[in-house]
C-alpha cells in the first residue's frame, strides 16, 4: 500500500512557496478598507473552523467506524461502548461550531 504521507509531501514546498511568497507580492489596502478587510478575515477564520473540524472529523470516523461494526458483528453486548468511541470525534464539529459562532457573532 502506497504511503500517502510522501506522496502529499511533494506539495509541500509549492504550498509553502505559495503561503510565504503570495504576500509578499500583496498590495497595501486603502486606508478605508480596514474594515472589510477585518471582517473578511472574520470570516475566512470562521469557515476553517467549520471545515477544518468537519474534516477532521471525518477522517477520524472512518476508521472508528468500521473497527467498531467489526466489534458490535461479533460482540453486540459492546455496542454502546462502541458508539461512545464513535461519537467522541463528533466533539471535532462542535469545537468548529463554536469557532465559527464566536467568529461570526
Amino acid at each position: 500500500m502506497k504511503n500517502t504521507a510522501f506522496a502529499a509531501a511533494k506539495y509541500l514546498p509549492a504550498l509553502t512557496a505559495m503561503t510565504l511568497f503570495g504576500s509578499a507580492f500583496a498590495q497595501e489596502a486603502a486606508g478605508g478598507d480596514a474594515g472589510a478587510t477585518a471582517a473578511g478575515l472574520k470570516a475566512i477564520g470562521a469557515g476553517l473552523a467549520l471545515g477544518l473540524g468537519a474534516v477532521g472529523t471525518g477522517l477520524a470516523q472512518g476508521p472508528i467506524g468500521a473497527a467498531a461494526a467489526g466489534v458490535v458483528a461479533e460482540r453486540p453486548e459492546k455496542f454502546g461502548q462502541m458508539a461512545i468511541w464513535f461519537f467522541i470525534p463528533e466533539t471535532l464539529v462542535i469545537f468548529g461550531f463554536v469557532g465559527f459562532f464566536l467568529l461570526r457573532g
